[in-house]
This record gives structure tokens, C-alpha cells and sequence, in this order.
């Protein structure tokens, strides 16, 4: 079957198109301030009387999680530890007030994710001790004073969805003072995001307190009444945070996996009640199982974008099969904005949209049109990755470093990024529009994608052309530098980097003319790059590893200065053997 052909079966829209996605806009005054009110209301007494209720007696049905936990992170926790990405604190002080906790580390306590990670390592007469203990610390802390980061809603949603999925660990002792107030607890949160789920962020955080208050309704007595209401939210929830195309609106991976996961949890609880979940649960999944997979490389574990790591290949397996959804990977998506080629054994990966909007992510990146680029199971080009799944020993300033243009594989401008990142963390200024154009034949797969992030500030349009044969064997680029409108910002020439970082256990070899360079791959395959335009060098570089450890690994880069009518880098990534 030819390209042009399973194109088509792939539903690939040839020919060009313009993409609006991005925004430099966060929440405006008057969302701050209803924010800002809404959690202040939190310690008043007419909030205090919403939470109470009937007490509840017990759970209707106990879910499955259909997900295994981190082995690694479950044997910490029967040592009497809790360890989250190289953060480790001892159980009996992890409610102490002097205890400083990242922000990853209290969201890891807080959802009690870990009771997952308990479970795959243990009996319930192993685990049920060690969870009580956690689970008492909570209560003395959390249970009666509804405070940040704690009751936040997705916390609550995150939490009410293990502690139902685990209750066996956490509901064992015959002390019924502890049950009734773990029950009671459960009530009172249920309440409490009912509330406030659809305040939160569309995305994994509104998804999130959604399902959490979903869950609720259909394990506490009582519920079943408010399911039109409850459902009719998560429908709106998905619809805003999930695009068409099956892409999360982070544009992130990671959040990619998370939803999955939550929705598959949810879908998981309605079964125990020998329910049919929402149509909107089942369309959701069968849309982004497929998106999530047209992320994954050769490896088939996920590329690194948005701050996400690369997710092995074993774990986004087991997740994907518990999703029950069987699908091929998505190779063009509009809105997610990630374009997938593919041909023999090789696989690429192209951000091909701008970055998320800065209202509805935390920790975007600026890597428009930046590219992976994988041979079989091994990874040729990559991107740093990690901003978001670094181990917590990583120096705030190395994170922060992962987010920019820089730490991707594309061109770099004056030494900026594409889209400003601003000390807050979110992403400010910069592309605000792509054109991109692909077309498919019997002999090759070519996409064509340009970007105005260096318009307003260097007076430049970045165009990048990719061109990957039929038989894998060979990609060929060029990255050009054009002039955006009629004016210069200035006369004088404009330096540049055109940046390829390369995968773990990779060796470099420059050839004797400084333009070329051979890459050996660490199964012994030899790729050749070759470069004209700029000037070539090697450099050092790291890669955050499925682990969130940095790894060291070398890059190549290619620099010159670009006059004021452009510039113009062509380059080719061939197989040698």
C-alpha cells in the first residue's frame, strides 16, 4: 500500500492550513478576584454548614484500579518511607509542620496515589498498617480544617478515587471511631468539590475533581439522585478539556496519560456498580488512547514535550491495555498539534502547533517546531524533556532551563526562546500563529511548518521543512530564517543556533571538513549528518531519563548570523549502514 493511501485510511489533511492555539493571556483581574473569593470562602461558617451531612456507614461497592503501581516507590513505603522523583521523607514526619515537601511530593501525599504503589507490593495485612498510619496522620491534620493545598479540588477528586479504589487498606481496622471518621471525611470532601470542581483548570485538574465527584455519587448512599446533574458537569469538564482531534489542551503528554487514567479509574467505578459510565467517558478515551500513541517513538515509550519524560515503554502498555481501547497511533493531529512520520524503521515526531495557552498550563515549554526522531527501539534526536518530571535534587535553575527553546531540538534566535517564559513560570509572548503544510507521496513524506515567535523581536519567520524517505533511511531538513513584514527590527546580523540533541549512548564523530558527523547508535547502527549554511560543532547536553534522572548526552549544533533578507540551513540525517 502506498503512502498517499494510508494517508488517507489515516485521515491525514493534506495541503496548508493555519493554526491558533497559543496565548499569552493568564486569568484575567476578574477571574483572579472570583478565584481568590472562592477559596476564601472556604473558612466560613456557611461553607463549614455545606459540608455537613448524613454520615455514611460504608461504601456502596469498591472499585478496581486497573493500574499497577511503582514497585520501587511501594517498597520505600514498607520501609517506612515515602519517596517520590528522589524525594524522600519517613512516614511518621510527613505531617510535621517543619517539613519542607516539594510541590510534586505534597500533590504525590495529598492525592494518595501511593496507596497504588502500596498495594502492588503488598497484602492487605502488610499494607493496611502502614496505609492506617499515613491515613491517621491526614485525618488529625486535614480532616476538619478545609485548607490549601489539601482540599484544593483536584486533590479531592484525585483522593476520593483511591481511597474508594483502595478502601480494603484503609478501611480494615476495627476501630469504627477511625472508620466512621474516613467515611465521614470522604462525605464531607464530596461535598466540598461539588461545589468547586468546575473552578478548577480544564485539563487534568478539572478532570480530576470531576471524576472525584462522580465517584461519590455513585459509592455513598445518597448519590444516585444528583447522576443527570453530575454527569452533565463531566461532560462539559471533557469537552473543554479534551480536543477533537483526542488531545489534551495542556498539549502535554503527561497530562495526555493522566486524564486517560482518570477516566479509566471512573469508568472502573462506574463497572462496580454494574453501570454503563457516560458516553462522553468512552468517545474521550477512544480518542486519546490513539492521540497518546502518535506521540510514542520506536521504543514505544512517550517523547519528552511540554515538560513531560519519556513514560516507558512497559508502563504506557499496561496503561493502554486497561483502557480496553485498541487503536493504531494517531499521525496527524490538528489541534493536539504534534505531526507523526513514520516510514521503515524510523519515527518522527514534530511540534507542529504553538504552545499550550498560558491560562490552562503550568510549566509550558517553548519547542514550536521542534522535532524527535527515533531508529527502531533506539532515539536519535530528542528533546531535554523533564521540566515537569525531574528528580527533586535537579537545581530549580537546570528545570527551568528544560522549558526553553534551547533544550529542544529546533532553531534557536538571538539566543531566546521562541515564546517568552516568564519567572512565574508561565509562558508569556511569542508564537501566536503556525502555517503548516504536509504533503504525502509513493516516495516520501513531507511536512512544511513555519512559526512567527521571532517576528515582533528579530523581524524573522522560522520555516522548517522535514522530509523523511519512504524506507526511513534518510531525513532531510532545512530551517529558514525569512523576513517577517516590510521592517527590520535592526540592520545589523542576527546569530543563530540550529540545535539536534542527541539520545542517550549515542557517540559523535566530526568529520574532517567540520560539516558532517557520524553518529553511532548503541546497537551499532551508523547515521550520518550532514549540514550546510552554518557552521558545525559538538557540544555536551542531558536528556531526563523515564526515571526523571538527568543523563548526560551531546548535541549538535549549528551557528551563523543571519543578514537582514534571512538565512537559510540545510541538513540531512542519513543511514550509513
Amino acid at each position: 500500500m502506498g503512502e498517499r493511501e494510508r494517508g488517507e485510511r489515516d485521515g491525514i489533511d493534506e495541503g496548508k492550513r493555519l493554526i491558533r492555539l497559543g496565548g499569552d493571556t493568564g486569568l484575567s483581574l476578574a477571574e483572579r478576584i472570583s478565584e481568590r473569593f472562592h477559596r476564601l470562602t472556604w473558612r466560613t461558617p456557611i461553607h463549614g454548614l455545606k459540608l455537613k451531612g448524613r454520615h455514611p456507614l460504608k461504601l456502596i461497592a469498591v472499585p478496581d484500579d486497573p493500574f499497577i503501581g511503582d514497585v520501587a516507590r511501594g517498597r520505600a513505603l514498607l520501609a517506612g518511607q515515602m519517596s517520590f522523583r528522589g524525594e524522600v521523607h519517613a512516614l511518621d514526619a510527613l505531617f510535621d509542620r517543619k517539613a519542607v515537601q516539594s510541590r510534586p511530593f505534597v500533590g504525590y501525599l495529598h492525592s494518595f496515589a501511593w496507596l497504588r504503589d502500596l498495594s502492588t507490593v503488598a497484602t492487605r495485612a502488610q499494607g493496611s498498617p502502614i496505609a492506617e498510619q499515613v491515613m491517621r496522620g491526614w485525618l488529625a491534620v486535614h480532616a476538619d480544617k478545609v485548607t490549601e493545598p489539601a482540599w484544593r479540588a483536584d486533590l479531592w477528586g484525585r483522593r476520593i478515587l483511591f481511597w474508594t479504589s483502595h478502601a480494603p487498606l484503609i478501611l480494615s481496622s476495627a476501630d469504627l471511631v477511625y472508620r466512621s471518621s474516613v467515611l465521614n471525611t470522604l462525605a464531607r470532601g464530596a461535598r466540598h468539590i461539588d461545589r468547586g470542581a468546575e473552578k478548577m483548570a480544564p485539563g487534568a485538574p478539572r478532570i480530576a475533581a470531576m471524576c472525584g465527584v462522580c465517584a461519590a455519587g455513585l459509592l455513598i448512599a445518597g448519590g444516585d439522585a444528583r447522576r443527570v446533574g453530575m454527569e452533565a458537569a463531566l461532560n462539559r469538564a471533557i469537552a473543554q478539556s479534551v480536543f477533537e482531534d483526542g488531545g489534551s489542551v495542556a498539549r502535554s503528554p503527561a497530562a495526555q496519560l493522566d486524564i486517560i487514567m482518570l477516566l479509566t479509574m471512573l469508568r472502573e467505578t462506574y463497572e462496580s456498580r454494574r453501570l454503563g459510565a457516560p458516553a462522553a467517558v468512552y468517545d474521550a478515551l477512544g480518542r486519546m488512547v490513539p492521540a497518546l500513541l502518535g506521540v510514542c517513538l520506536g521504543d514505544r515509550g512517550l517523547s519528552s514535550w511540554q515538560g513531560g519524560g519519556p513514560v516507558a515503554a512497559e508502563i504506557l502498555a499496561q496503561i493502554v491495555e486497561a483502557t480496553g481501547i485498541r487503536a493504531r497511533p494517531l499521525r496527524q493531529a490538528r489541534d493536539w498539534g504534534y505531526q507523526r512520520l513514520s516510514a521503515g524503521s524510523a519515527v518522527v515526531i514534530i511540534d507542529a502547533a504553538p504552545p499550550p495557552v498560558a491560562r490552562l498550563v503550568e510549566g509550558g515549554c517553548a519547542s514550536t517546531l521542534a522535532f524527535e526522531m527515533s531508529d527502531g527501539p533506539h532515539r536519535l534526536v530528542v528533546n531535554c524533556g523533564g521540566a515537569r518530571a525531574a528528580v527533586a535534587e535537579l537545581l530549580p535553575d537546570l528545570a527551568d532551563g528544560l522549558r526553553t527553546t534551547a533544550a529542544h531540538s529546533t532553531l534557536i534566535v538571538g539566543d531566546s526562546n521562541s515564546t517568552a517564559i516568564h519567572a512565574d513560570g508561565t509562558l508569556g509572548r511569542g508564537v501566536a500563529e503556525v502555517e503548516l503544510t504536509r504533503q504525502e507521496s509513493e516516495n516520501s513524506s513531507r511536512i512544511e511548518a513555519s512559526h512567527d515567535g521571532y517576528a515582533r523581536r528579530y523581524g524573522f519567520v522560522h520555516r522548517r521543512q522535514l522530509v523523511l524517505g519512504s524506507d526511513g533511511r534518510e531525513l532531510r531538513g532545512e530551517d529558514m530564517l525569512l523576513p517577517a513584514g516590510k521592517r527590520r527590527k535592526s540592520a545589523a546580523a542576527t546569530p543563530f543556533a540550529l540545535r539536534f540533541h542527541l539520545g542517550k549512548g549515542l557517540q559523535v564523530s566530526p568529520t574532517a571538513d567540520g560539516m558532517a558527523a557520524l553518529l553511532r547508535m548503541p546497537g551499532g547502527t551508523l547515521w550520518q549528518y550532514r549540514c550546510r549554511g552554518g557552521t558545525l560543532g559538538i557540544e555536551d547536553s542531558l536528556w531526563i531519563d523515564p526515571d526523571g534522572r538527568p543523563v548526560s548526552t551531546q548535541q549538535l549544533v549549528v551557528t551563523g548570523e543571519s543578514p537582514a533578507g534571512g538565512a537559510s540551513i540545510s541538513w540531512v540525517l542519513k543511514r550509513a549502514n
